[in-house]
């Protein structure tokens, strides 16, 4: 029986698209390392522990497994180390896709679903950005993302391989049925920093920043949930399978809210004081990040369901109090 391959596919964004793949009766292969994944998330289909840098291991694979298409989760995505760091990214988010590019070509599996990223925009000329905005990364993450997007345009031309690049904005919430969260070692996006504070895991939350030129001085970003973000990749899935021809589509809600919005509407939910504490802004911040999905609407016939930021931040207050108190949660905080 043919199987999806899910690359990455105990982290965030990857144990939700399995969870949903598995719902419509995919059979999945799920490849993790752990070295950021949980194989405690890897609650359907398959799992096998291998790393994309061996390329025996992964021959090995593809010749058990008859995959029909892979879905490419297993890269490294904190900014701020890729600009410190930026061969350990260029390794891993580039020579480890070239390696699972080059298996796919070996053993003939032709359809691919890239997880991509709205930082291959940089800072945007206009808002909300579309699909056609320039993409001039600030950063060796957001470069390193573009880097794939423009070998699967290549690999499409020479060795005819379908693709599909979804490009997220700021992916948040947890499953709503609580099997599955955000948990990231170290822990770098607003939402779950704001609930750590929440129930007493820091002290404060950080704002980066209050002069920008919005509305309260703080970053506006685009929250799009994780299980909304499932879907379209399962949406993409189904539409490589039906002959549509290799694209990027951007993921999000089409709403801005800002820092203080996000606190603010946590601080409701949770019924919790949430402190704060002022910081510099950080280099490259865009003061304001909101993404057109109208062509993924259009094309793919995906509609957010969870665009509500109520609705998001309580879906994953819920999955974090399911974490509270477990040895798990303690770790993110020390390592944080």
């Amino acid at each position: 029986m043919s199987e999806v391959l899910i690359t990455g596919g105990a982290g965030y964004i990857g144990s939700h698209v399995n969870k949903g793949l598995s719902a419509e009766g995919f059979d999945t292969l799920v490849l993790d390392n752990l070295v950021y994944g949980h194989a405690g998330f890897v609650k359907w289909g398959q799992f096998v522990l291998a790393d994309l840098a061996d390329m025996e291991q992964l021959r090995l694979i593809f010749r058990r497994h008859d995959i029909q298409a892979v879905l490419h989760f297993a890269a490294f995505a904190y900014v701020g180390e890729s600009v410190i760091a930026p061969r350990k990214y260029y390794r891993n988010n580039v020579g480890n896709a070239l390696n699972l590019l080059d298996a796919m070509m070996e053993f003939g599996v032709k359809k691919f679903v890239l997880s991509s990223t709205c930082a291959t925009y940089g800072m945007p000329a206009t808002v909300p950005i579309p699909e056609t905005h320039a993409q001039v990364p600030i950063n060796p993450y957001g470069r390193s993302k573009l880097m794939i997007e423009n070998i699967l345009a290549d690999y499409d031309r020479a060795y005819d391989l379908h693709y599909v690049s979804l490009r997220y904005f700021n992916a948040a919430g947890a499953d709503p049925e609580g099997d599955i969260g955000e948990w990231h070692v170290p822990e770098t996006h607003l939402i779950p920093l704001v609930l750590d504070a929440a129930c007493g895991g820091r002290e404060a939350v950080q704002i980066f920043g209050t002069d920008y030129d919005t509305k309260d001085g703080t970053c506006i970003r685009d929250y799009i949930h994780a299980t909304d973000l499932a879907r379209a990749h399962i949406l993409a899935l189904r539409y490589l399978e039906s002959g549509g021809t290799s694209t990027a589509f951007n993921l999000g809600n089409g709403n801005g809210f800002s820092v203080k919005d996000v606190i603010s509407r946590a601080m409701e939910v949770t019924q919790r004081e949430i402190r704060t504490a002022k910081a510099a802004r950080r280099p490259g911040d865009p003061p304001v990040l909101i993404g057109d999905a109208r062509k993924a609407g259009s094309e793919l016939g995906w509609v957010p369901e969870y665009c509500d930021l109520d609705t998001i931040i309580s879906t994953a207050w819920k999955w974090h109090q399911k974490m509270v108190g477990t040895k798990h949660v303690r770790h993110r905080q020390e390592v944080a």
